[in-house]
């Protein structure tokens, strides 16, 4: 290899990770501008209460897989600690459901903001081939209503916390 060949090959690299560091920086200013757009709207989310009952359903491990805004599967909501996913626990209690992430802060879902559990093939970007996630969607004190993702680890938990069909 002569001189100017490595010195072009060294510009095109350069060229070429400057170009790579400049679509990485769009990405993320992108994501923030998202998460403060959704933040004005969502509000606060509701804060963990002091004290609850003892477990109507017992702890469910499995994956959070993300929050979106309804009525869109795919329109992920960045704000409020609720884009990233996590490995999670998932309990029912009297008060409300508990979702603790590894990783990030619980998420507490008061229970008359509850609207609709039910088992989805999609949310959050992720689509699977079977009803495979548990979406909770719920009404935010904003009026905004989300659906919240959970895979759990073993899919036959999912009876646990789907409401009986009615024959």
């Amino acid at each position: 290899m002569n001189t100017a060949t490595l010195v072009a090959s060294l510009i095109m690299a350069a060229v070429l990770a400057l170009l790579i560091a400049v679509l990485i920086g769009a990405m993320l200013r992108g994501w923030r501008r998202r998460a403060e757009r959704q933040a004005q709207l969502l509000g606060a989310l509701p804060q963990l209460p002091d004290t609850v009952g003892s477990a109507i359903i017992s702890p469910t491990r499995g994956l959070y897989v993300g929050s979106t805004l309804v009525p869109n599967w795919n329109d992920r909501v960045a704000a409020a600690d609720l884009g990233f996913r996590a490995k999670a626990v998932l309990t029912r209690y009297p008060e409300g459901i508990m979702m603790q992430r590894t990783g990030a802060g619980p998420i507490w879902i008061p229970d008359e903001m509850i609207t609709d559990i039910r088992a989805e093939k999609s949310l959050a970007g992720k689509a699977l081939t079977h009803d495979g996630i548990l979406a909770i969607r719920w009404r935010l004190p904003t009026g905004v209503e989300i659906d919240t993702g959970f895979r759990a680890d073993n899919r036959r938990d999912y009876s646990k916390w789907l409401p009986e069909e009615v024959a």
